[in-house]
């Protein structure tokens, strides 16, 4: 069975957000044929998710995977680890990672400190607004890859547009927004106490920026490359140009197939096909064990748990 879920779309005051398959209180993700993530897992358990999946996380679906329409600055944020999260009472933290799609010309995000920080340091540039001045800057490209695991510091700017691949959790932690206020003049919530007692303070070359990949323009051959391999999750760029089929025997875990651009059809071993198109997310079994891809030029985002 080839699973596919109506996407949540969450407007912003930055910009907006697609959930496409999300297991967060309040925003759970709905297949197709009217059920719920958890209520999918719930029924066929380790089936759906992996054996050792199920064991950790039970009912609730340990990913969320969303696009990103940056129109305005996000804030400069940070996210807590497991560890701070649990000090808190939420059952997880967040690392993530994002995939950049065909942003504005002149789009830019921040990643990681530019040099080695400290949290006096930290707590002064607060006082004096320059916080954004310390922040390693990029100027993205189409197929760039940014690994931000908990802890590091980071902000989006506008124009930019993503796929984000991350723990299922909400958990964010303001730094700066910019001094912006709302309609009724008020700012938004910072949280700057709880960032400080999770930041990663290490400078630049760290590892940030993990790949330079091709644009979205071009023929490609069937090929696979590696983004990020995590404990939280795996995730590959996989270019199809006519028909590939995947191997998933020895993998104890679901799959989420991510269209980033193209259109085609998946077709697994037990017979079950789906026609996609860009922004769609296949949801397969971990009893999948084979998986046929056929599109021209279409670019995938592979997930996974090991």
């Amino acid at each position: 069975m080839i699973h596919l879920f109506h996407p949540i779309h969450r407007p912003l005051i930055w910009g907006a957000e697609e959930w496409v398959l999300s297991a967060v209180e309040g925003h759970e993700s709905v297949s197709l044929t009217g059920k719920t993530i958890s209520e999918m897992i719930h029924e066929d358990k380790d089936k759906l998710v992996g054996k050792h999946i199920y064991a950790k996380f039970g009912d609730t679906f340990p990913l969320l995977i969303k696009f990103i329409d940056a129109q305005r600055d996000l804030s400069v944020q940070v996210h807590p680890s497991d560890a701070l999260a649990q000090k808190y009472g939420h059952p997880w933290g967040k690392t993530e990672m994002w995939f950049v799609l065909p942003s504005d010309p002149g789009a830019r995000l921040y990643c990681g400190w530019n040099k080695p920080m400290s949290a006096e340091e930290y707590r002064r540039r607060l006082a004096d607004d320059t916080i954004v001045d310390a922040l390693q800057l990029f100027t993205p490209k189409a197929g760039d890859c940014f690994f931000i695991p908990a802890g590091r510091v980071h902000a989006m700017g506008g124009g930019c547009r993503v796929c984000e691949v991350q723990q299922t959790s909400d958990l964010t932690y303001r730094i700066y927004d910019y001094n912006r206020r709302d309609a009724q003049g008020n700012t938004r919530e910072l949280h700057t106490d709880l960032a400080e007692e999770c930041l990663d303070y290490s400078g630049p070359g760290n590892g940030t920026l993990l790949s330079r990949a091709p644009e979205h323009t071009g023929k490609h051959e069937n090929i696979e490359g590696t983004l990020v391999a995590c404990e939280y999750f795996t995730s590959n760029v996989v270019r199809v140009s006519g028909q590939w089929t995947r191997h998933y025997a020895d993998l104890d875990s679901f799959v989420c197939l991510i269209c980033l651009n193209g259109s085609g059809k998946v077709t697994t071993d037990d017979g079950c096909s789906q026609a996609f198109e860009t922004g769609d997310t296949l949801l397969l079994p971990a009893t999948t064990l084979t998986a046929d891809l056929q599109a021209e030029n279409a670019i995938f985002m592979e997930t996974f748990i090991r």
